[in-house]
């Protein structure tokens, strides 16, 4: 007869535990990872600038096996460049210290805290970084017919801390005599960009999800 050693046991649970929570912490968001990778080349555009309207929200969702939180950043300013009705380039300022949670109460400690954590070194590090920013380098019309609400993919530099990745994000581009509007939802690996709390290897870090999933809904304005 086979007897399972009691302290095997044990080794074996705690193993299967971490595992479990590693899972569930890791799965993929909803919405699609984007294509990332080294930095590239911003375009060099002529045209006519649009202004990013500063109203313009970013929202963010995060995930980890026991819920999620969803909340918002603000543009502090940007500019599209198009020319013979197409963009060409552009770049978008974010501000990190905007960082807003909508899911917990305004008179909640929690919000609070969660807002307070997430400016923290622990991820976005407000303090020594207080902007993020997204730089075009490339706009292509979108060849993938399974996705309609596509019009295109657009690459950029995303600068979020000291690190920037190149990231391909599939868009809805509009574009009028004097207004713009881009759209899209996708998601990123945060830990590209060095966001580990308590460092990549710390299972409390493996308890929260990689993929941030991202919400851009932007609208320009012939200057």
């Amino acid at each position: 007869m086979f007897v399972l050693n009691k302290n095997s046991s044990m080794k074996n649970f705690l193993i299967l535990l971490v595992f479990t929570v590693c899972f569930a912490g890791c799965k993929d968001n909803p919405a699609d990872k984007v294509k990332t990778t080294e930095k590239q080349t911003a375009a060099i555009a002529d045209g006519t600038a649009y202004a990013v309207d500063t109203t313009s929200t970013i929202t963010w969702i995060g995930s980890k096996p026991t819920g999620k939180h969803t909340g918002t950043f603000n543009i502090s300013a940007g500019t599209f460049i198009v020319k013979d009705g197409a963009l060409k380039g552009g770049t978008f300022t974010i501000n990190i210290n905007s960082l807003n949670n909508e899911d917990l109460a305004a008179d909640a400690g929690s919000k609070t805290k969660l807002e307070g954590h997430l400016k923290s070194p622990d991820f976005f590090d407000a303090a020594n970084f207080p902007t993020a920013k997204f730089e075009i380098t490339s706009v292509e019309p979108n060849t993938d017919t399974t996705k309609k609400e596509v019009t295109h993919i657009i690459k950029g530099n995303l600068t979020l801390k000291d690190s920037t990745k190149n990231v391909a994000i599939p868009a809805r581009v509009t574009i009028d005599a004097k207004t713009l509007s881009a759209s899209a939802i996708f998601s990123i690996d945060r830990t590209l960009w060095g966001m580990n709390y308590k460092g990549p290897d710390n299972p409390q870090n493996w308890f929260i999800a990689k993929a941030v999933e991202l919400k851009l809904n932007l609208n320009a304005a012939l200057k």
